[in-house]
């Protein structure tokens, strides 16, 4: 693990800069009626100019934080206890791990950062490995946000800062020099910049309709290959050929005759018996389910049939919630449909960006991938459990997926590569809800938030491994029990 740095005192300026900046412009609010383009970007400008871009650089924690760890344990709440330490466990592998299941953490200190003001919908969770390769459901590869449970309309800064942060402290758990971090952040932030402009040049219905091509993420990384991008592009190419394959062949196996998930404990399990009923919990789950599906949605989903129902451990920091996996069948043996119901609770950004319009969380998260993505999965609903818990899930094709690049293969320019295609993604998300123009204007034609976002994510990648320490210590004091290997 790389020790923390010291705190220069540049640093320690441009923080206290930030801290007495305004938190938010106060912008003129274009959602009641039409302003012409002009006007949009004034609004940008004018943001710019009450909250400059050089403020958005610094980070230092302010006297009042919380207590990281006992933050997280607050959500272990409603978690089943059972997974709870192999929630902890996997965080506790390096400050990258600790990291991504840290989302309501940096949610708490984002908010006491500077912000323009304008909003859009956010991922809430936008780290470097929640963007991959997935099949579209007219079957083009694409590459997109792939993780909607924190989704939140909030100042677009929160997400891009997610994804430098998680870039610098990849960048530093692979062993690269703090050069090489802070080059890979500033790719992230000069390519928002960059397709933001672009996107607000477009009309509203190009921007609706664009994508990121896997094949043009491809032809990125290929471009760059000369500069020694390691295995980028390869896992790229791999990615568009088998995005839209299914887990059906590693989750499965055959039991007379009929295939049946294979019991891998803890990670994957039938439930004990009287843990539910299949034949009432399931069928009606199904039936309210189906219900927020389009008509012929559901006419496809009837051709299937209930198989199996299995629990399963995902990820970092969803483990602990409810996540189930329901096979069904089709034509024969070789049409399988896996579906995931996935617990959907609060959005950690709530406490600080305010309440979801939608009261039910599987809602919030269908309505906020759908608003995200250029093109999304076609199973896609929600539903509500039963009592007493009544917790809400959303359900989704579980795929396998094979998109993500894995951290360990990546070389220093590959990963600035990668976090460009991530930055150019998240500009295409952002610019169908938020108003593009004006973001773009704040951003500005020069490298100057490029610049200062760098700089943020190298001091929060700091604070990232002060956490890290933290819940280390708490792990050897026994405040908190951990399962590793899991």
């Amino acid at each position: 693990m790389t020790k923390p740095r010291t705190t220069t005192a540049a640093e320690e300026a441009a923080a206290t800069e930030a801290r007495e900046a305004p938190k938010h412009a106060v912008s003129r609010d274009a959602s009641d009626g039409w302003l012409p383009a002009e006007e949009h970007y004034a609004i940008g400008k004018a943001a710019r100019g009450a909250v400059p871009r050089k403020t958005q650089a610094g980070w230092l924690p302010p006297g009042d934080r919380p207590d990281p760890i006992a933050q997280l344990r607050a959500q272990d709440a409603r978690r089943l206890p059972e997974l709870v330490p192999i929630r902890w466990g996997r965080m506790s592998v390096s400050p990258f791990t600790f990291f991504r299941g840290a989302a309501l953490t940096m949610a708490a200190d984002l908010a006491a950062t500077p912000s323009s003001g304008l909003r859009v919908q956010l991922c809430g969770d936008a780290h470097i490995m929640n963007f991959g390769v997935f099949a579209a459901p007219d079957r083009t590869p694409i590459f997109d946000v792939a993780d909607f449970d924190e989704t939140l309309p909030g100042p677009w800064e929160w997400d891009l800062k997610r994804l430098a942060a998680s870039v610098v402290i990849a960048a530093r758990d692979r062993g690269f020099t703090k050069s090489q971090g802070h080059g890979a952040a500033l790719a992230a932030a000069r390519s928002y910049r960059a397709w933001m402009r672009r996107y607000a040049a477009m009309t509203n219905a190009e921007v609706w309709h664009s994508r990121v091509a896997a094949d043009d993420a491809l032809a990125l990384a290929k471009a760059a290959s000369k500069a020694g991008t390691g295995k980028t592009g390869a896992v790229l190419a791999r990615a568009r050929e088998h995005a839209a394959t299914q887990a059906f062949a590693k989750l499965t196996h055959v039991v007379d005759g009929v295939p049946r998930f294979t019991d891998d404990p803890p990670l994957i399990a039938h439930l004990a018996p009287g843990q539910t009923d299949m034949d009432r919990d399931v069928r009606q789950a199904f039936r309210d389910y189906k219900k927020t599906l389009q008509d012929d949605h559901r006419a496809l989903l009837d051709r299937y049939a209930f198989v199996d129902l299995a629990r399963k451990v995902v990820g970092v920091s969803s483990v602990g919630t409810v996540d189930l996996v329901v096979l069904m069948m089709g034509r024969d043996d070789g049409d399988p449909l896996i579906l995931q119901i996935k617990e959907a609770g609060a959005s950690s950004l709530e406490a600080f960006a305010g309440r979801s319009i939608y009261r039910h969380h599987g809602h919030r998260v269908v309505a906020g991938q759908r608003l995200m993505q250029a093109a999304s999965d076609i199973f896609l609903g929600w539903i509500r459990g039963a009592a007493p818990d009544q917790r809400d899930f959303y359900w989704r094709q579980l795929r396998d997926f094979k998109g993500s690049v894995p951290m360990e293969q990546v070389r220093p320019a590959g990963l600035a590569v990668y976090a460009a295609i991530c930055g150019w993604t998240l500009a295409r998300a952002h610019a169908r809800s938020g108003d593009r123009m004006a973001i773009a204007a704040y951003l500005g034609k020069s490298d100057r938030f490029d610049q200062a976002l760098a700089a943020f994510a190298q001091a929060y990648a700091d604070q990232a491994e002060r956490d890290y320490e933290r819940l280390t210590a708490a792990i050897k004091q026994g405040e908190v029990q951990v399962e590793t290997g899991v």
